[in-house]
């Protein structure tokens, strides 16, 4: 409460002089809104402004995930519309362009960088939360889903649905669908069945001109693009129609620690060279983390290793001894669950915890963080995963990595495919991840976490450092918040898109020829050379 209070008094203190530059436009915004939506689907409950305070600033702060950005900018954000109906989109995409007034587009307010929600030019968030919508056929094993649904509830009406369907997507039940998914989102069936983006068969999308677009009519090139290039640089993710995939009832999943003393380096050097190669069916992240020692205020590392497998435990044990012996896997330490309930087992939530719980929407940011990306070609020396660890030992908040098995599908899905590019030939993908409870140790945080990927570079991909677009960094490229460098696009295109690219630009230059969709880290068009 005190948070909201301080972030209120801000809004006092915005001058005159400033609201002043951005009034007309804002105005006739307002004006060219109210023109383009209809009695029937009336836009004014949906539009929210600094004036009103108090709902401006809830609105704003529900869906912002990282506490970094929980201060707007009052100098710039003109208001957020939480669209009730494709109108409302169409509308907003229309009035914002043809008043020059930015827009940004928000379904889950997950993006680690801020920028589904924040710029330093005047502009609008297009808030999608309200369009949730869900609908399962079991029959053809298709799902629509709307952009503001969360993963918690695609997966809570796939499984109200059938006990033996699912989706192959992230484990964090608050992602927002329209986000997740056309950045390439990634789950632990992965191996199996690969990521989001190789599941959707349709797509509806509001493009620059304010029309409704699904597959048919935007064409395969746009199609292809926004599988994998993100959705923010095309136009606006309505919909997804997605290909659900088959799961057994019952599945198996483990939680095993190996700390350094426990021979945590020697085990995670073996599952290195054995993750890739297991049965598709069974997915082992390990994630290595600060934790306490034995002695009173030692730190050490764990290598924490969850599973999932596709089968009964009994099994897994057969593949574990064989494959994996040397982490000394238990019976007692499997679990066996139905799909709904392994997506508790990941977000750690306590066993008996009801999975309504995945229906929730927190309404308030969680810690200040920061995330980088890395992609790894080979197995890392245990001389080098020394060096992370020590570098690991000197941060003073909280810290850990996340190694996300390849192998499988992933390695038969052709990097051209979608736009997603990291497929065949990567062991595995890092995340790097750190919070902290107080802003004024931010700067000495993100100073830490790129020394940590410093550290960590002599092992990882190169020409170029690979990124994924989900995890979006800042450092590895970034442009002002209104203005495209080309040059700089590319540095920041090439790491998360590769050989992609190219290809994107040119479907940019075709949709969005003018660049009204832009960001920090958007796709240029490529008629902007």
């Amino acid at each position: 409460m005190k948070e909201a209070l301080s972030i209120l008094c801000l809004v006092l203190l915005v001058s005159v002089s400033e609201a002043a530059v951005t009034k007309p436009h804002f105005e006739n915004f307002v004006k060219c809104l109210r023109s383009r939506t209809s009695q029937e689907n009336p836009i004014n409950d949906a539009i929210f402004t600094a004036e009103n305070t108090t709902t401006f600033l809830s609105s704003y702060v529900s869906y912002t995930k990282n506490k970094r950005f929980t201060s707007p900018n009052y100098k710039t954000l003109m208001a957020i519309v939480t669209a009730k109906h494709v109108s409302h989109v169409q509308a907003t995409v229309v009035c914002a362009k043809s008043n020059g007034i930015q827009l940004r587009i928000r379904s889950g307010g997950h993006d680690y960088e801020g920028l589904s929600y924040m710029s330093s030019v005047p502009f609008v968030i297009l808030d999608m939360f309200n369009l949730r919508s869900i609908t399962v056929d079991v029959s053809s094993k298709k799902a629509w889903v709307q952009a503001g649904a969360t993963l918690g509830e695609l997966y809570t009406k796939i499984n109200d649905a059938s006990k033996t369907l699912a989706f192959p997507a992230g484990v964090c039940a608050t992602v927002g669908a329209g986000g997740h998914i056309s950045g390439g989102g990634y789950g632990n069936l992965m191996r199996k069945y690969g990521i989001t983006v190789d599941h959707v068969v349709d797509a509806q999308i509001v493009d620059v001109n304010g029309k409704l677009l699904n597959r048919a009519t935007m064409g395969e090139d746009l199609f292809w693009a926004i599988r994998g290039g993100g959705g923010g640089s095309f136009g606006v993710i309505l919909s997804w129609k997605l290909d659900l995939v088959e799961v057994p009832r019952i599945m198996t999943v483990f939680r095993v620690n190996k700390t350094l003393e426990q021979g945590g380096t020697d085990v995670l050097y073996k599952w290195q060279l054995v993750s890739t190669k297991l049965p598709e069916s069974l997915f082992i992240r390990a994630m290595p983390q600060v934790v306490n020692g034995t002695r009173r205020g030692e730190k050490t590392i764990a290598v924490v290793f969850y599973a999932q497998f596709m089968g009964r435990a009994d099994e897994l044990m057969a593949i574990m001894n064989q494959s994996l012996p040397e982490l000394e896997l238990k019976r007692e330490e499997c679990q066996e669950m139905s799909w709904l309930n392994t997506t508790l087992f990941w977000a750690d939530y306590p066993a008996g915890t009801p999975t309504s719980i995945l229906l929730d929407r927190p309404s308030s940011p969680g810690d200040f963080f920061k995330s980088k990306s890395d992609y790894v070609k080979k197995p890392i020396p245990k001389e080098g995963m020394e060096k992370l660890w020590a570098a690991m030992l000197k941060f003073n908040n909280v810290v850990w990595m996340q190694w996300n098995p390849y192998g499988g599908v992933m390695d038969r899905i052709p990097a051209t495919a979608t736009a997603f590019p990291h497929r065949k030939g990567n062991l595995f993908k890092i995340q790097y991840f750190t919070t902290w409870l107080d802003a004024n140790t931010t700067e000495t945080s993100l100073n830490m976490m790129r020394e940590f990927y410093e550290v960590a570079e002599p092992y990882v991909s190169s020409n170029p450092r690979e990124a994924f677009f989900n995890y979006r960094d800042m450092d590895v490229g970034n442009n002002p918040s209104g203005q495209t460098n080309v040059d700089e696009a590319k540095i920041y295109g090439s790491k998360y898109f590769l050989g992609n690219l190219k290809r994107l630009m040119e479907v940019k230059a075709k949709y969005d020829p003018e660049n009204f969709f832009k960001n920090e880290q958007s796709i240029p068009p490529a008629s902007l050379n």
